[in-house]
């Protein structure tokens, strides 16, 4: 079934005022927080017919033309013309042939440098695989969209500049694709823009980690980054220097989990990792190295302001060195957030910082429109409460405006207090205020 994973885990239109708590957490008493003003953010949803069933979505922008890419489930939808004043937009569904009929799982990445889109749904033991130069107009479809000896579930793709001693063929970068079962993950170079991939090569052991992990970015000097939750009860990257030839396992001191959702890591331009994730006691962290995952800051909560007991599907994206934003869907009701009985109420917040991390702003992104209601299941199957599937997406535009991809399971009568729809309506949070992550235009 599209979006649902093959192995269990384990144990509208928003106008109004923004709700937003300053969390300062000074690193040091000579970083003070600077001039820096909280992003507002508009929320747009896709138009039915489309957008109806966008569980786990993946979102790019394109730096060059200025489109949005959204992807979830067998639907590839290209954004355009956003109008903060109706919260309405352009949306036009442009997936191609090969990654429209049938998935597993989907997944989309935008590469920033030099525009191409991939699409992949996950196929058996391998991938479907299409890229776009030109927003969907046109693909280049690949049916064997994976490295030989990959894994089979929850597959990742990602690319960037090559690290030294390697270049392209055809295509300036690399694309890695990643894949794990429960005991064991692989990433595959391609050196050809997707054409084809290299043999995969095991990032982790049983013993290192466990199989699930987030999803694959790549710093500007070519360092590969693999986020996973559970690394001997700790988080922590996996971490490429040499094209993904080898991996090195670098779990974030003083760091738990509850072996939920997935962490994400988000890299600024001077190589800065900036790591999100969801704690053993099921709040919002964020830890940040400077030196590719060796040492790490201390975590710090950022979800205190607002009480925040739970959250799910972090994703995190930078800009400028010193700019940050951790997206995800929290609530302030404690318990078991998987549980049918779970009456939580989740909103999706956006913590950011701009002075390297010491000082942290969390806003709510949706106060008035809650995009769930009740519990959030993660373990696989057709649980009722499985409607938002396992993750969400955040990027950002060639200004610095922050860009969220979620799915909203609240809606109708539900935002005002009435029962979970289940729904999965593909929206995007749109950063219409407030400091930008980049100083200049990309």
């Amino acid at each position: 079934m599209p979006g649902r994973s093959l192995f269990a885990r384990r144990p509208g239109l928003l106008l109004g005022s923004m709700s937003i708590a300053v969390l300062a957490l000074l690193a040091s008493p000579s970083r003070a927080a600077g001039a820096a003003t909280p992003p507002t953010f508009v929320n747009f949803a896709a138009p039915a017919p489309l957008g109806r069933d966008a569980g786990e979505p993946s979102i790019g922008a394109n730096w060059k033309a200025g489109s949005v890419m959204m992807q979830a489930g067998l639907e590839t939808l290209r954004v355009n013309g956003f109008n903060e004043a109706t919260g309405t937009a352009t949306w036009q569904s442009v997936g191609s042939t090969i990654t429209s009929t049938a998935s597993l799982d989907p997944i989309l990445f935008t590469e920033h440098v030099t525009n191409r889109t991939f699409v992949s749904q996950l196929a058996a033991n391998c991938s479907l695989m299409a890229f776009s130069d030109d927003d969907g107009s046109t693909w280049t479809q690949n049916p064997f969209g994976c490295g030989a000896g990959v894994d089979a579930d929850h597959q990742s793709v990602g690319g960037g500049h090559f690290a030294p001693g390697l270049s392209g063929i055809g295509y300036p970068d690399a694309v890695y694709y990643c894949a794990q079962a429960i005991a064991a993950a692989e990433c595959a170079l391609s050196v050809n823009g997707g054409l084809s991939f290299n043999p995969a090569v095991p990032i982790y052991t049983a013993a290192q980690c466990g199989g699930l992990h987030g999803h694959l970015k790549v710093a500007p000097d070519g360092t590969a980054y693999v986020p996973n939750a559970d690394c001997g009860g700790q988080q922590a990257v996996v971490v490429s220097t040499n094209n993904g030839t080898t991996w090195a396992v670098r779990p974030v001191p003083g760091s738990s989990t509850q072996d939920e959702s997935d962490p994400s890591l988000g890299i600024g331009a001077g190589g800065t990792v900036y790591f999100g994730y969801q704690g053993g006691n099921g709040h919002p962290f964020v830890a940040l190295s400077r030196d590719q995952g060796r040492t790490w800051s201390t975590p710090v909560d950022v979800g205190t302001a607002f009480g925040i007991q739970n959250v799910q599907f972090p994703a995190v994206v930078a800009g400028d060195d010193d700019k940050a934003a951790f997206a995800f869907l929290g609530t302030s009701t404690a318990g078991n957030d998987q549980a049918a009985s779970f009456a939580g109420v989740w909103h999706l917040y956006i913590a950011t910082t701009y002075d390297g991390g010491a000082t942290w702003t969390t806003v709510d992104a949706t106060p008035s429109d809650p995009v769930q209601r009740g519990c959030i299941w993660l373990g696989g199957g057709s649980n009722a409460c499985r409607n938002l599937l396992d993750f969400m997406d955040a990027t950002v535009d060639n200004t610095g405006r922050i860009l969220v991809g979620y799915a909203d399971g609240c809606t109708g009568s539900c935002v005002g207090g009435g029962t979970n729809t289940r729904t999965a309506i593909a929206s995007i949070a749109r950063q219409s205020g407030g400091t930008l992550l980049f100083a200049t235009p990309q």
